[in-house]
């Protein structure tokens, strides 16, 4: 390695919005974060699914499309 190129790595002490800590290692002394891996929705199981038909029906309404709702048509697509 070349010398005097390289970023000093110090022990680092990285502070969540949620409370938790834990130490780590960067070229800062602290770091504060707005989400880790203890308050994560996707890592604690507390997701939350979009609701797609919701979506689908806000853009026909939007766009002025008229016709069939979509539980509808998902119900006689499945008759094909």
């Amino acid at each position: 390695m070349k010398a005097k190129i390289h970023p000093k790595y110090i022990v680092c002490s990285v502070t969540c919005g949620c409370g938790a800590t834990f130490d780590t290692r960067a070229t800062v002394k602290s770091m504060n974060v707005e989400i880790c891996s203890s308050c994560h929705p996707f890592y604690t199981g507390k997701q939350k699914f979009v609701d797609a038909a919701g979506r689908v029906e806000k853009f026909m309404k939007r766009y002025g499309m008229k016709g069939e709702s979509v539980s509808q048509a998902r119900q006689t697509k499945g008759d094909d």
